[in-house]
């Protein structure tokens, strides 16, 4: 499968309070802010000078299918992967028993999830050109 991991989307209770908090106390900065309208929540994309790994912030308003019963313990959201062949890696996931769970696209991008043994969500994506 050719991938390449590329960040880690958490989901947050309060976006506002995770900013903050990754922005000052950890020194990251805020590289993209976008409301996603096929899970109706909030996505903040945050980076550190120097590295190319991304966190992704996720937040899911009262009404998005998302929006369960918040636990401490299962605030990873999805890990991310870019792919340039996003139908084979799919075909080869199914192959081996990981079927799409969710595929989404817009005009410039396109994505899909499976999901792990754990129910642990991997999204993969192509990357915009």
């Amino acid at each position: 499968m050719d991938v390449k991991f590329a960040y880690t989307g958490i989901r947050v209770k309060d976006l506002e309070a995770s900013v903050q908090f990754y922005t000052t106390v950890l020194g990251m900065h805020e590289v993209a802010r976008f409301t996603q309208p096929a899970t109706q929540g909030t996505v903040v994309i945050l980076m550190r000078q120097g590295n190319d790994h991304q966190l992704e912030l996720n937040y899911y308003p009262k009404g998005s299918r998302f929006d369960t019963p918040y636990a401490a313990g299962e605030e990873l959201d999805h890990l991310g992967f870019e792919t340039m062949d996003l139908d084979a890696v799919l075909a080869e996931a199914k192959k081996a028993g990981h079927p799409a769970v969710l595929e989404m696209r817009d005009p410039q991008h396109r994505w899909a999830y499976i999901r792990d043994p754990n129910g642990i969500w991997v999204e993969f994506f192509v990357p915009p050109s």
